[in-house]
């Protein structure tokens, strides 16, 4: 694993953006932690090679992060992550095109596999 690789995770529930954020560095990549979509775009992370987003927060959710990335010309792959379960939402996540959807509470080896699918796209 390459330690050049930024992965930025944008999630407002505390303890799961230290678990994730923890998770990623474990894996050899730097992390950078965001507890809103607003604080991850005025910190300029734009750069970033994956993105994995927490779908319902306060603020921006990751479905408006995903498609304001879409508009700035962002073509980093987004992993969504969601304890919501209705189907309009899910369906509202898929549409907006992320490399993968999880369902939370989600395995370390599920979102492992989903940063790996994210960085060869």
């Amino acid at each position: 694993m390459s330690h050049d690789l930024l992965i930025s995770v944008v999630e407002d529930d505390p303890s799961l953006l230290q678990a994730m954020v923890g998770l990623v560095e474990s894996l050899g990549y730097r992390a950078a932690g965001h507890a809103s979509a607003e604080a991850f775009l005025a910190a300029g992370d734009l750069d970033s090679d994956c993105i994995i987003t927490d779908i319902q927060m306060p603020g921006l959710s990751g479905i408006e992060l995903k498609h304001r990335l879409v508009e700035l010309g962002a073509t980093t792959p987004v992993i969504m992550v969601t304890a919501r379960t209705e189907p309009g939402l899910l369906a509202r996540a898929r549409e907006s095109g992320p490399t993968c959807l999880l369902q939370k509470p989600f395995s370390a080896e599920a979102l492992i596999g989903c940063l790996k699918t994210a960085l060869r796209s």
